[in-house]
């Protein structure tokens, strides 16, 4: 086989790398945040909790200790992934905004949903809630890293 050639200098030369960041300011950008318990696996246990307690729910579901289980076991469990969720966009680690926007658009169509709020106006105040959270929390992920 032959040798490759090379075009050397003139127009075609590779153009000069960007500037690079510090190497600190990298290194925090490609690990994830840690956990103000760090060494302790609090997260992981409340899921494990949680899967727990949804599957005795899930066996238990004809009584209300069962429901209750069921309750409290999709509470951990997403209390863990809300944790996660929390630490890699308010340091800036991953945009969840979509994510973090959901909270208080669900939150707002329970407080509706148990007021008894007309049924249109549920879904309508949810979906209003979560563009200007989504909007807000997109916002300041940016502002932050640009």
């Amino acid at each position: 086989m032959g040798r490759r050639s090379r075009k050397r200098g003139g127009a075609l030369a590779t153009p000069a790398p960007a500037p690079r960041r510090p190497a600190a300011a990298r290194r925090a950008l490609s690990e994830r945040p840690r956990a103000p318990w760090h060494p302790f696996p609090l997260v992981e246990l409340s899921v494990l909790v949680g899967l727990v307690l949804l599957v005795w729910g899930l066996i238990r579901h004809d009584d209300d200790g069962g429901r209750v289980m069921l309750v409290c076991g999709m509470l951990l469990a997403s209390l863990g992934g809300l944790d996660t969720a929390l630490r890699e966009h308010f340091s800036g680690f991953a945009s969840h905004a979509l994510l973090l926007a959901a909270l208080p658009a669900v939150s707002t169509a329970g407080v509706l949903f148990f007021a008894r709020a007309p049924w249109i106006a549920i879904p309508i105040a949810g979906a209003v809630v979560l563009g200007a959270a989504f909007a807000l929390l997109r916002r300041g992920f940016r502002r932050r890293h640009s």
